[in-house]
């Protein structure tokens, strides 16, 4: 039937309940962080505090990465303060960090570090440098 279709075009590529995700190694994990300079490894999780310009900014931050974790179906823990937000990442089953921890640690950053001015385009971003319009300290 087409609704049948459909189910099974929109279910493509998700994991089966059956599907065993690992827990990463210790190397592999090293080996994941070699690419995000400002994450690291904390009691059992990956964590990474990012720093704002103040409570809208922070806000932003974490809108940013509960869109992010919402569209991956992989939810981060979330600390959020008047300049902070650390994001703490694991996998509750199978109780480590995976793969799938890394990847979305990738494009959180990817996300909440980019600077329109650096690439030189139509996009100016944020004037950073006025207090009044700061809105993340980069890194």
């Amino acid at each position: 039937s087409p609704a049948q279709a459909a189910g099974a075009a929109r279910d493509k590529g998700r994991r089966t309940m059956g599907e065993e995700i690992r827990a990463l190694d210790g190397e592999e994990i090293l080996a994941g962080l070699a690419g995000l300079a400002h994450w690291r490894l904390e009691a059992g999780c990956l964590v990474r505090d990012y720093r704002s310009g103040g409570w809208k900014a922070t806000l932003m931050v974490a809108g940013v990465v509960g869109h992010l974790a919402e569209a991956a179906w992989h939810h981060p823990e979330m600390e959020l303060s008047w300049d902070r937000v650390r994001v703490r990442l694991s996998t509750h089953s199978p109780r480590g960090i995976t793969a799938r921890d890394l990847a979305l640690a990738r494009k959180i950053e990817e996300v909440v570090q980019w600077q329109p001015a650096s690439e030189g385009g139509a996009l100016e971003g944020t004037p950073n440098a006025d207090e009044r319009f700061r809105y993340i300290r980069y890194d």
